[in-house]
């Protein structure tokens, strides 16, 4: 079946009013895209957790909604108009031609090569080095492939100080892919905690595909004491109100990882941990940098 995009711009006051009507009177789904995308008016709009913006909209916001190519599309326009009690903007109709949509999305993850030897390959491709550390890790709910810098920049910090027979902590695990990296790189004992069940759930699935005995839990589950290696790859706020936390999970002479930091954060984060141990940058990238620093033996 083919599909019809509506394609409307709004005033931003209106943006999230008329996407709800849009789904309400029978758009299958609707996104809010800045109508300046790709010219120098064009507006970031981003956040983090616990800052997120208050509203998902540009001053000229472009709505975009998905429809069964069959339906009366100036008639769902006119409808959700009215609903919002605002004229009826124009339209333009843009067709989506039929695809295979599994195909199609993994065309775009191919095997990547972190660091030195270290391949993440998608379940549907062969490992393009047998010999190398091969991580077999699809995209999925749980944030972290090794597509993003930060990621990539703890799994090559890790690469370059191997924790071998060593116990790792990844906070935040997410995905579960720096626990992962560690286990491979012959960790004694590899833990991951974040706050997100769904996220802890996609860990042990990902871990049990390669292979690794890692425990992953809620914070509230979290038992062992201390841990040679602690890596957090979250953002610099969240990082900052755990730093009393995170440095009590360190060993002495253990070594804590940071990263989901940005340079124009990095003293901000390195003075929230002061108190507990000197960080410096370690390496930056694209803007990230990965904060190192060592407890005293």
């Amino acid at each position: 079946m083919s599909w019809i995009e509506i394609v409307v711009d709004v005033e931003r006051d209106k943006a999230e009013q008329f996407s709800d009507a849009l789904l309400e009177f029978g758009a299958l789904s609707v996104s809010v895209e800045d109508a300046n995308e790709g010219t120098d008016a064009e507006q970031p709009l981003f956040g983090e957790p616990g800052m997120e913006p208050t509203e998902t909209a540009w001053d000229k916001s472009r709505v975009v909604a998905l429809t069964a190519v069959d339906s009366n599309h100036a008639e769902l326009v006119d409808i959700a108009a009215a609903h919002c009690h605002m004229p009826a903007p124009k339209h333009t109709l843009r067709p989506v031609a039929d695809q295979d949509w599994v195909r199609l999305t993994q065309s775009q993850f191919e095997p990547m090569l972190i660091g030195e030897r270290i391949w993440v390959v998608p379940s549907w491709h062969a490992a393009p080095d047998p010999e190398a550390i091969i991580l077999e890790l699809d995209p999925g709910l749980a944030f972290g492939t090794g597509s993003h810098p930060t990621t990539r920049l703890c799994m090559e910090w890790l690469e370059q100080h191997p924790p071998a027979n060593k116990s790792v902590l990844d906070y935040g695990c997410g995905s579960g892919i720096l626990a992962i990296v560690a286990h491979k790189l012959g960790a004694g004992h590899v833990e991951g905690v974040d706050i997100d069940p769904q996220a802890v759930s996609s860990a042990e699935f990902n871990a049990t595909r390669n292979h690794c005995a890692i425990d992953f839990c809620l914070p509230n589950k979290l038992v062992t004491a201390c841990f040679d290696v602690v890596v957090a790859n979250i953002l610099a706020n969240p990082l900052k109100l755990m730093a009393p936390m995170l440095s009590e999970k360190i060993a002495k002479g253990g070594h804590l990882v940071l990263s989901g930091v940005l340079l124009r954060q990095a003293d901000d984060v390195i003075a929230s941990y002061a108190p507990y141990l000197a960080l410096s940058v370690w390496q930056e990238r694209d803007g990230w940098v990965a904060l190192h620093g060592q407890r005293t033996p």
